[in-house]
C-alpha cells in the first residue's frame, strides 16, 4: 500500500466529522498493532525489549494499547513518566532519558524506574540520591543521523548525551556513588539513516566493552517512516539483521550475551494517525490556488518546523484537479501544509482535486509529534479530539474537544485591572 493512502474511508471520515467535528485527530488500532507487531519481531540474539518513545503520542488509550502489546516505555521527561504509571506500566517497565532530571528523581528511582544518565552532571546527581543504584548511561557515539538537522541528536553539535571521549570519567564518577553501569544508550536521531545506524551499533558495542558489569546495550529508535511517495522507509526485519550479527560477535570475543533494547516512536505510529480537517476557504492569486483548512500549526506543526512531508487528501467528488497550495487556518504566514521537503518557508503545490469550502480533508502521517507537539492554542484555537478507529470498525473519543473555558482555567487577573 502506498504511503499516501489513507487508511481511513471516504464514509469514515464523514462519520467522524459528523461525530466528533473537525479538526480530529484519528487514530487506526489495526495499524498501531501491526507497527507494534513488527518491531516486536526485530532481529535480537540474546532477548529483546521494546520501548515506545512516548513523546511521539502520548494519549492514555495508545499507551494502554501498547501496554497489552507487552511494549515498555522510552519516557523524556519525569512528567511523562508519570503519565505511564498513570496508563498502567509499572514503573520498572519505564526508562527515563532526559535532558533535565525531575524534581522527584529520588522517588521515582524508589518506585523501580530505569534511568539514563546523559551528562556527567546526572551522574553526579543521581550518585547524589540514589547510591548503589544500577543506572544506565547515554552516550553521544560522535555520529548523528536525522530527517533534518532538527532531529539529528548526535555528533559534536549535539547536547544530548555523554561525549563518547568522556567514557572513562562517566565510569569514575559512577563508581565514587557506587552506581552499577548495567546499560550503554546510544540514540543518533530521528529518521536516520540506517547505515549510519548500523555503524553506531558497532560503536556503541565498543563503548559496553569499557563496562563490565554492562547486560543491556539500548540503541534508540529514530526508524524512518515513509508518510509520502518517494520516501524510504526502514524495515526493522532487515537492519535488525547486522546488529543481531554484532551482537552475536561481541558474545564470542567477549563471553557476554547482551540484550537488546530498542526505543521505536515514529515507526509505531506516524501512519497509524491522520489529522482529519475540514476546507474552510478557497483563495486565488494571479498565481496560486490557496485551500485553507480549519486545522494548521495547532495540529500539524511539523511541516513549519522541519519542512516535514504529509500526505493530504481533498474528498471533493470533483473530477477535476488542480495544483493546489495547502494551508493552514493560523494567522501565521508560517503555517504552510504543503511545504518544500525540509524548506518550511517554500511554497509546494500539491496537484489535488478542484475544492469548495466544506470539503473534508484528511492529513496523513500525523500520528507521531502531531497531537503531542501542536502550537497548543495559538490564536485561542483549542486543542482537537482524537478519535481511535478499533477493530469493531467504531469510532472511540480518547480525549475530547478543548473547550474554552478549560482554556482559560489557569488565568487569572489581578485585582484592580
Amino acid at each position: 500500500m502506498s504511503p499516501e493512502t489513507p487508511f481511513l474511508t471516504a464514509e469514515q471520515a464523514r462519520r467522524v466529522a459528523d461525530e466528533h467535528g473537525t479538526p480530529c485527530y484519528v487514530y487506526s488500532q489495526e495499524r498501531l498493532e501491526a507497527a507494534a507487531d513488527a518491531m516486536l519481531a526485530f532481529p535480537a540474539a540474546f532477548g529483546l525489549t521494546v520501548r515506545y518513545a512516548m513523546k511521539a503520542s502520548p494519549s492514555a488509550a495508545i499507551l494502554r494499547l501498547f501496554h497489552r502489546k507487552g511494549l515498555h516505555i522510552d519516557a523524556s521527561s519525569g512528567w511523562e513518566v508519570r503519565r505511564a504509571m498513570r496508563a498502567g506500566f509499572a514503573p520498572d517497565r519505564i526508562s527515563l532519558s532526559t535532558q533535565q532530571l525531575p524534581e522527584d528523581i529520588g522517588e521515582l528511582l524508589a518506585l523501580g524506574v530505569e534511568v539514563n544518565a546523559c551528562s556527567l552532571a546526572q551522574v553526579d546527581r543521581i550518585g547524589a540520591v540514589a547510591p548503589g543504584r544500577a543506572i544506565g548511561l547515554r552516550f553521544n557515539p560522535g555520529k548523528g543521523s536525522g530527517g533534518t538537522g532538527k532531529t539529528n541528536v548526535g555528533g559534536s553539535d549535539s547536547s544530548f548525551g555523554i561525549w563518547h571521549g568522556w567514557a572513562d570519567e562517566a565510569a569514575a564518577r559512577a563508581a565514587r556513588a557506587g552506581l552499577r553501569v548495567v546499560r550503554i544508550h546510544t540514540h543518533i536521531g530521528s529518521g536516520s539513516d540506517p547505515a549510519v545506524w548500523q555503524a553506531v551499533a558497532d560503536l556503541s558495542l565498543a563503548l559496553v566493552a569499557r563496562f563490565p558489569d554492562a547486560t543491556t546495550l539500548n540503541l534508540g529508535g529514530g526508524y524512518k517512516v515513509a508518510r509520502v511517495d518517494g520516501e524510504k522507509a526502514t524495515d526493522p526485519a532487515v537492519v535488525g539483521v547486522p546488529v543481531r550479527a554484532a551482537f552475536e560477535r561481541f558474545a564470542e570475543a567477549t563471553g557476554r550475551r547482551l540484550r537488546l533494547e530498542v526505543e521505536p516512536g515514529t515507526f509505531l505510529v506516524a501512519n497509524a494517525g491522520a489529522v482529519l480537517a475540514r476546507v474552510v476557504d478557497v483563495v486565488r492569486t494571479d498565481t496560486r490556488a490557496f485551500a485553507k483548512l480549519d486545522t494548521g500549526m495547532t495540529e500539524l506543526l511539523r511541516p513549519s518546523l522541519y519542512g516535514a512531508q504529509h500526505p493530504v487528501t481533498l474528498l471533493s467528488g470533483s473530477a477535476e484537479a488542480e495544483p493546489t497550495v495547502v494551508v493552514g487556518h493560523c494567522c501565521e504566514s508560517g503555517d504552510l501544509i504543503t511545504c518544500a521537503p525540509g524548506e518550511s518557508e517554500t511554497l509546494a503545490p500539491r496537484l489535488l482535486p478542484r475544492c469548495a469550502s466544506g470539503d473534508l480533508a484528511i492529513v496523513g502521517g500525523a500520528g507521531a509529534y502531531c497531537a503531542a507537539m501542536s502550537a497548543k492554542n495559538y490564536n485561542s484555537f483549542p486543542e482537537a479530539p482524537e478519535v481511535l478507529i478499533g477493530r469493531d470498525g467504531r469510532a472511540h473519543l480518547i480525549r475530547r474537544r478543548q473547550t474554552l473555558d478549560q482554556m482559560l482555567a489557569n488565568e487569572s487577573v489581578p485585582e484592580g485591572l
